[in-house]
This record gives structure tokens, C-alpha cells and sequence, in this order.
């Protein structure tokens, strides 16, 4: 062998090396941070989500009145419209108080290029605390780290990025795919057959979420997934998805599993194809709760809800406590997903809910996100101030 090529060799074992090391160390860091966590915390967290120490040990925090901007990527939806409706309502509860001096909002519409402009004019701007639906998990990135640098915490929801120098609040997408698999299973302990509805296909989250449900049907006696279909989280695309799988699918189907918020779209596409309601694991939703009073003996639902109330919530309590000088010790936090059975849905719904009631999202009854739950993923955790869940307004407040 030439020298040449022996030295090629070696770089090659050198690099390998150095990669198995890195993915040691990382998987360490992994062990480290989480085992710092209530036991009732690391039990949200599954192989599928990254999270690693909170690189905010040592975060001076900043002064009062704060200067809070958020950074929005898509404002074209009823769930984006109402988390930054919830938002700007607590932040401005914090402006009442004196503790904020100013609310910024940026809206980039999808052009990521823009997003990452809109937050560097945010540092610029000398902002106390950026929050943000990210749209990419990964082109924000460098401009995050830039925000760290200039001592600003940039708190994602709904979503997280990769790098370490942000503070990721969200659902584990993982788990909650394999719960709604596991309700399916108790529902049908003889097996059964189920139709997969999965959202935008390939998505980073939604191939989590398929992971998940693969794991419980293999744990589980009986259960065969009959078709999977993409409904792109959005309900008439959703619809005509399962209308053509009810075509092409003569067996009964005992189930439909959906992560998204379509529970009424595919109900009604079973009605439209004179074949009974299944079992519907989904993301409750008013309109879903619309259909659910208006034919309540056939309508079968488990499930929970990915609240864009509660999300809002989240960021806001998590933001607030790193400026209050709170020291979060991973920095990705899994919030609990609320549990949503058949015997929960008149706890949940609302006169305002009708099946078109697909602007309408449901408050839960209770905060899935306790205060002392909160004060777990902090090292010096302590009620977050200026926040009653209480005083979320009511569904159908106008």
C-alpha cells in the first residue's frame, strides 16, 4: 500500500474515532442532563428527541422592564392566529405590571430567509427575550447562537431546533404517537384493524409520530395497520384521503390514528361512505367536540390535544422564569400531553362548538402543565409569576 494511501487510511480511522467519541460524549451528556430530572420528567422523554444540558448555567439576567419579541413564521392558520391571541395576552398582562416595556412582533410568512432577518433586527434591537415558532428546525441555528452570544434567550415552541443554545418547549411527538396506539389497543384487546392517517409525509415529526404507533401495534396482540394515507394536517385534505382508502379498503376498519386535529373530517368521511365510526385517536378539537354533541351515540374518540392555548402558555412561563433569573437544566422541555377519553368530552366542550367550529379550540379544564410540574426542569424552580391559568379566557369568549 502506498504512503499515500496509508496516510488516507489513517485519517479515515482518525475521523471515526473522533465520531464514535463525539457520539459518546453527546450520548453522556444526554445521561447527565436528564438524570438531574424528577423521575416523572425523564419518563417523557424517548431516544427520538435530543436534549442535552441547558447551556444557560451561567445566564445573567437581564433588568427590568424587559423588551420581549416574538418571532413568528407563519401567522396563516386558526391555531397560529390563536397561540399569538394567548401570547399577546399574557405578555401585555406583563406590560400592565411594568415588568415589560414592549411587545415586538415579527411575522416572516413562511420565508425563512426573512425569519432569520426579522431575529438579527431583534438582537439589534437590544430585545430582552426572543420567543419563536421556528420554521426550521435547522436554518435559524446560527442566528440563535448569535442571540445567546448577545445575552438574549431565545425560547422555541411548537417545534424545536437543534442547536443547543436555545430552549425548546414542546410535546414529544414520539410518546404521543405511541399513547395514541396504546389507547387504540386497550379499546380493542381482541385486535382489530387500523387506518393510519399520518400528516405531512417525510416530516421530521411526523416520522416520530409513525415510530411511535409502529412500537404499540407491535407490542399489542391483533392489531394490523390496514392502509396509511397523508392528510397533511389539514381537514379536506384529510377527508378525501380516508374516502379513498374507505373505497379501496372493503374490510371493517376498528380505528383511525391521527395525530392531527381532523377527528370531525374523518368522521364524516366514514359517514359519507355508509360505514360505522371506528374508534378515532386524534388531537381533540371544538369542531370534533361540534360533531362528537351532535351524534353522541356513535362517536368514539381517545386521544389528547395539542392546545395552541397551552403552547402559548408554555413558552411564555418558560421565558419568563430564564429573565426572572430561573436556571432551566436541559434545554429541551417536554411538556406533558393532557389524556382525552370518551368519558372527557362533555368536561370539554362548549355551547360555541358546532362541527364547523374548525376556528374554535377547546381551554383544557385543568392546566396539563402544572406549576409544580414547571418547577422540575429548573434548578432553583419557583411559580412563575404574572401567570393563573385560571384566567385563560373561555372557548367561547369572542
Amino acid at each position: 500500500m502506498s504512503q499515500s494511501r496509508v496516510r488516507l487510511t489513517l485519517s479515515a480511522v482518525s475521523l471515526s474515532v473522533v465520531a464514535i467519541a463525539a457520539t459518546g460524549v453527546q450520548a453522556q451528556d444526554r445521561a447527565d442532563a436528564l438524570s438531574k430530572l424528577p423521575q416523572n420528567l425523564q419518563a417523557l422523554y424517548t431516544d427520538a428527541v435530543e436534549v442535552g444540558p441547558s447551556l444557560y448555567a451561567d445566564f445573567k439576567a437581564p433588568a427590568k422592564p424587559w423588551k420581549w419579541c416574538h418571532s413568528e413564521s407563519y401567522m396563516g392558520n386558526p391555531w397560529r392566529v390563536t397561540f399569538n391571541g394567548e401570547l399577546a395576552r399574557l405578555v401585555e398582562g406583563a406590560k400592565a405590571s411594568g415588568d415589560v416595556s414592549e411587545f415586538i412582533v415579527s411575522d416572516s410568512n413562511n420565508d425563512i430567509t426573512q425569519q432569520i432577518s426579522q431575529i438579527r433586527a431583534f438582537i439589534e434591537q437590544g430585545c430582552s427575550v426572543i420567543t419563536t415558532i421556528a420554521g426550521s428546525s435547522t436554518a435559524l441555528n446560527a442566528v440563535i447562537e448569535d442571540a445567546h452570544k448577545a445575552g438574549i434567550p431565545v425560547i422555541t415552541s411548537a417545534g424545536a431546533v437543534t442547536t443547543p443554545h436555545s430552549i425548546n418547549v414542546m410535546h414529544n411527538q414520539n410518546l404521543w404517537g405511541y399513547q395514541m396506539g396504546k389507547g387504540i389497543a386497550q379499546a380493542l384487546p381482541n385486535g382489530g384493524t387500523i387506518l393510519q392517517v399520518e400528516g405531512i409525509s417525510g416530516h421530521p415529526l411526523v416520522q416520530q409520530e409513525n415510530a411511535g404507533l409502529d412500537k404499540a401495534v407491535s407490542e399489542a396482540k391483533g392489531l394490523t395497520i390496514a392502509r396509511k394515507v397523508s392528510g397533511e394536517w389539514t381537514g379536506t385534505t384529510t377527508k378525501s384521503a380516508v374516502l379513498q382508502a374507505l373505497a379501496t379498503t372493503p374490510q371493517n376498519i376498528d380505528a383511525v390514528w391521527s395525530t392531527g386535529s381532523e377527528a370531525r373530517f374523518i368522521a364524516e368521511a366514514f359517514q359519507q361512505a355508509g360505514r360505522p365510526l371506528p374508534l378515532i385517536a386524534a388531537s381533540i378539537s371544538g369542531d370534533a367536540l361540534g360533531f362528537w354533541n351532535a351524534n353522541q351515540a356513535d362517536f368514539k374518540f381517545y386521544g389528547g390535544e395539542v392546545s395552541p392555548h397551552v403552547a402559548a402558555q408554555n413558552a411564555f412561563r418558560v421565558a419568563l422564569r430564564v429573565v426572572e433569573g430561573q436556571t432551566p437544566i436541559v434545554n429541551t422541555i417536554i411538556a406533558p400531553m393532557p389524556l382525552i377519553t370518551q368519558a372527557d368530552l362533555p368536561t370539554w366542550y362548549k355551547d360555541c362548538m358546532k362541527p364547523d367550529s374548525t376556528s374554535i379550540f377547546p381551554v383544557p379544564p385543568a392546566d396539563p402543565f402544572p406549576e409544580d410540574v414547571l418547577n422540575g426542569y429548573f434548578t432553583n424552580g419557583a411559580a412563575t409569576p404574572l401567570y393563573d391559568f385560571a384566567k385563560t379566557p373561555a372557548s367561547c369568549t369572542p
